[in-house]
């Protein structure tokens, strides 16, 4: 399993933003494939992705000491659901939530922005996934500022410079889950336009995905430009030892199923994962019990 284990995890390095890199979005083509040509390739190697995550969340579980955040961020029909349904699919569900950031509630904006993710951070020894995220804060508000309104905040706290204090806090924040043992990897998957009216047009046109497409995803598309503003800035500002950023292409989608399970794979084994050591006492306790079941 080890050769397997080093073929898949190349695939994740290329993508890494590095910090304080000059990144540009143009940087990554959203059809690259690698050096991979081959779908069946690809799938061969997720399938032994996912084999491996299993068997290292079996361990971080166990463990109870470290805890993995999964950051999905990315235009509409790029693909998020299925990538985390197609990666994650080997995961023991008693050790991973998947939560989705939809308009906030009445509630959540009487707080400020970080406080509802804040509530459903993965504890201990689990994986959380965060479909959209905190990061909407300083995306579609950027590309829509009405929505600032909404958020209560106090005028002259709204400035010039409010984004920039946003990047900052959020690495402050990532910072602070870092340092108390959540290790956040954050993924854009990244979606060409052309690919993105395909697969528009193949929601319209095929019955069985018609309940994907809504009215507000022809609205956002018009502000396709803006987006990559946004999103080009965010992962510059943010992408940080602590917390990375990976761009991943997302034309074809096998590719982006292994580069996320590459990833994933690499960064549970960078934490030296292994079973608890029994003590003394407990294996007292073990003795016992086996010699009661005899």
């Amino acid at each position: 399993m080890k050769n397997k284990h080093k073929k898949i995890v190349q695939f994740a390095h290329p993508y890494r933003i590095k910090e304080g890199d000059k990144f540009r979005l143009k940087d990554i083509e959203p059809g690259d494939t690698g050096k991979l040509k081959s779908e069946k390739e690809a799938k061969e190697l997720l399938a032994d992705g996912v084999k491996l995550m299993s068997e290292m969340q079996e361990k971080l579980y166990a463990q109870d000491r470290w805890s993995l955040l999964l950051v999905f961020q990315a235009m509409d029909a790029a693909g998020k659901d299925g990538t985390i349904k197609h990666v994650l699919s080997g995961i023991n569900p008693q050790g991973c939530d998947v939560h989705s950031f939809k308009s906030p509630s009445a509630i959540e904006l009487s707080h400020g922005y970080l406080w509802r993710s804040s509530l459903v951070m993965p504890e201990r020894g689990r994986i959380g996934i965060f479909n959209r995220s905190y990061y909407e804060e300083v995306l579609v508000v950027r590309v829509h500022r009405e929505m600032l309104a909404a958020e209560k905040i106090p005028a002259p706290l709204v400035t010039k410079d409010i984004w920039s204090e946003r990047f900052q806090d959020i690495n402050a924040y990532e910072r602070y889950l870092s340092r108390n043992g959540t290790v956040i990897r954050k993924f854009f998957l990244h979606l060409s336009k052309a690919e993105q009216k395909r697969r528009f047009l193949a929601r319209l046109n095929e019955p069985s995905k018609n309940w994907k497409f809504s009215g507000s995803d022809l609205k956002e598309r018009a502000y396709w430009d803006e987006y990559m503003g946004a999103y080009e800035e965010a992962i510059r500002e943010t992408s940080t030892k602590a917390a990375p950023w990976y761009v991943v292409p997302a034309d074809n989608k096998w590719f982006t199923w292994l580069v996320v399970a590459a990833v994933i794979v690499e960064t549970l084994d960078s934490l030296g994962l292994s079973y608890p050591k029994v003590t003394p006492a407990q294996q007292e306790i073990l003795d016992h019990a086996r010699n009661v079941l005899r």
